[in-house]
């Protein structure tokens, strides 16, 4: 592999352009803005053909060498979709998610209003000790198989649901790769997050649901389409056996199972989660006695070559500095005003982590306050807070802003239910903002009012 990039490498030299390092990072920017464009003409471009267009043009340009491409790609990301899309396709084959249903739909009881925010609650609840994009994984389905069975538009459900995995995982170290990534270079603990983040994620959460509820009830998704005998049949009925496969059924949960604890204590034994969602996977497709070729049919690789490519170009913007003159502008600003520093931080980054991959921005930004704190020691340690509520929060604000949305928007269209872009942002966008707004400014509360509790 890093023959054939070093190969591509030499043959795309001939193109690149030859401009000043200031020249090159608002190439980089401009590039991006063009791909994030195409990204909201959803009509004209798939969202996959404008990230893998965006990839080709900073490839081509210059602005970034293959081979920093290559490493711009989160391949632990990568992995763990893989991995978990395999676990979850066998999963479903079972008929695993047609018996949760099941289930789930007397605990709701038809209620429109009862699916909304259990199914939410439970999200979140995952979401805090898995990965957001486990979660949703394995939630989204379920979702549409009880939407559908109600006779429910499952769009605003799914898109509920989503906006809870991102707050979710908010609240603990393992939640959210920007918690992950500060808790590695801050040494933070599991319980630090537990103590400092996880109270406003839980406040975020119960807000932005009920947010949610008030744009639902408004759009008319809160009606109940069944009724009478009808609901009574659903309620009452239950899996056709022809559905399941028990045996396989066993197997896959197991596995699923196994994964998640392993995700848990992953970090103590310094295994990556996609390297275990990868294993794991591959231990499942040779128990399961299921062909690989059809599982790896059933893996979203258009999501896949989307990330790849939208990794390539935020890449771009990363190895020119956009990222760093972004985090020091921040720092000249704040100062040594730490209070001042969390209104900033905190909004910065969540508006930054709504257009762009939080990852690359947590990881800059991370180290930039690292070196804050050698400087400053611990009467920083707000500011790691408010970029944890901004960074993770702040993916709700659009499609793009978190992995999990656009995971769930392919697992949507692949069942046949259009998430685009503005069909998004009209629920995430006043989620996120009033969310971030409140979770932001009573964090700065407690601390410039009461100097922290």
């Amino acid at each position: 592999m890093e023959g054939a990039v070093k190969e591509v490498s030499g043959l795309l030299g001939a193109f690149h352009i030859h401009l000043s390092k200031t020249e090159m990072a608002e190439l980089s920017v401009l590039l991006f803005l063009f791909t994030y464009a195409m990204i909201l003409l959803e009509k004209f471009f798939h969202r996959t053909i404008a990230a893998l267009i965006g990839a080709s043009l900073v490839l081509i340009i210059g602005v970034i060498t293959p081979e920093k491409a290559w490493e711009s790609v989160d391949h632990n990301t990568i992995f763990l979709l893989f991995g978990m899309m395999n676990i979850v396709t066998v999963m479903g084959k079972s008929g695993f998610f047609h018996l949760v249903a099941a289930k789930a739909v007397k605990l709701t009881k038809g209620s429109p209003s009862r699916v909304l925010w259990i199914f939410s609650l439970l999200t979140a609840l995952f979401s805090a000790f898995l990965d957001n994009v486990t979660t949703v994984l394995f939630m989204a389905p379920v979702m549409i198989n009880i939407a559908e069975k109600l006779k429910l538009n499952p769009i605003p459900y799914l898109i509920a649901i989503v906006l809870a995995s991102n707050t979710g995982g908010t609240a603990t170290l393992i939640g959210d790769p920007p918690n992950i990534i500060i808790g590695s270079i801050a040494g933070k603990t599991f319980n630090d997050f537990l103590e400092e983040v996880a109270p406003y994620a839980t406040l975020a959460f119960l807000i932005g649901l009920a947010v949610m509820h008030f744009l639902m009830a408004k759009g008319g998704f809160l009606k109940a389409q069944v009724s009478g005998d009808e609901l009574s049949d659903i309620l009452s009925g239950e899996v056709d056996e022809r559905l399941l496969d028990r045996k396989l059924m066993k197997k896959s949960v197991v596995t699923f199972l196994i994964t998640i604890i392993l995700f848990i204590v992953g970090h103590d034994l310094g295994l990556e989660p996609g390297i275990i969602a990868l294993a794991m996977a591959t231990i499942l497709s040779l128990i399961s006695g299921l062909s690989p070729a059809w599982i790896l049919e059933k893996v979203e690789w258009t999501t896949l070559i989307f990330f790849m490519g939208l990794f390539m170009v935020v890449g771009a913007l990363e190895v020119n500095g956009v990222f760093d003159i972004a985090a020091h502008w921040l720092i000249k600003e704040i100062g040594n005003n730490i209070h001042e520093g969390i209104i900033i931080v905190g909004f910065v980054s969540a508006v930054i982590s709504g257009f762009v991959d939080n990852i690359p921005f947590t990881m800059s930004m991370a180290y930039v306050l690292k070196g804050m704190e050698l400087q400053m020691g611990s009467i920083m340690d707000p500011l790691w807070w408010a970029l944890s509520l901004g960074a993770c929060l702040g993916g709700n604000l659009t499609l793009i802003g978190a992995s999990a949305n656009i995971v769930t928007a392919d697992i949507a269209e692949r069942n046949g239910y259009k998430i685009d872009f503005f069909r998004f942002m009209k629920y995430g966008t006043p989620v996120a903002a009033i969310t971030v707004v409140i979770a932001i400014v009573l964090f700065y509360i407690e601390h410039a009012v009461f100097g922290g509790f």
